[in-house]
């Protein structure tokens, strides 16, 4: 997948309104495979809203969105599975981590989809992050931060030409931000991958290529 269209898309929620100032909805946009793109947004303004129409869970939208010019209301099923697998990661915001099983089981259910990485390179990772203390330890027993930087790295166990990460540093400290920061460009570098990063304040320290306001 070499770019992500958007043509006037609009949530239907917001089709009533008189009046929609923003730099997506309502627009012709262009995400491109390995550019870096930043959406700055206030609380409600439809940003989860966005990413889970591209990541094609939502379908409550007016416009067209387009994965290299066809529509992905066209989708089936199993082409929606093998882009999931293969063109498009997510980092959620409410990071969708299963509590019951350990940060390192959590990961390793997707990696065994994918492939994508050898366990001593996602241990690496754990270690990088200041969380290898945490590996069998049960999810739900870490703090959010904590569950986020495990959610990141279940996020770079799959192939991409787009990652979307939804506040990925909502609560974590600057240090590992600009960690995170380092491991999102060296993986997006690698698959010459797209970066689309949402905040409502503090963002991924990132050098983007373009700032949309929501």
């Amino acid at each position: 997948m070499n770019n992500i269209h958007l043509r006037q898309t609009l949530p239907q929620v917001f089709a009533d309104r008189d009046a929609i100032t923003s730099d997506i909805w309502h627009h012709d946009i262009t995400f491109c495979k390995g550019k870096r793109y930043l959406i700055e947004a206030a609380s409600g303004t439809g940003k989860s809203s966005l990413c889970s129409y591209i990541y094609g869970y939502r379908r409550d939208y007016q416009g067209i969105i387009n994965f290299d010019e066809r529509n992905i209301r066209s989708l089936s099923v199993s082409e929606w599975g093998n882009i999931r697998r293969h063109s498009l990661s997510i980092l959620f915001q409410e990071l969708r981590i299963f509590p019951e099983l350990t940060a390192l089981e959590n990961v390793l259910l997707k990696n065994q989809l994918t492939q994508h990485k050898k366990r001593k390179d996602i241990v690496a990772l754990f270690e990088t992050l200041g969380i290898a203390d945490k590996i069998d330890v049960q999810a739900g027993k870490l703090s959010f931060g904590q569950q986020q930087r495990v959610a990141f790295i279940r996020s770079l166990c799959q192939p991409f030409d787009f990652i979307f990460l939804d506040e990925p540093v909502s609560h974590l400290d600057d240090e590992n931000g600009i960690i995170m920061s380092r491991l999102l460009t060296e993986e997006a570098e690698r698959q010459q991958a797209g970066i689309i990063v949402t905040s409502i304040g503090k963002h991924l320290p990132l050098d983007y290529n373009e700032v949309f306001k929501l």
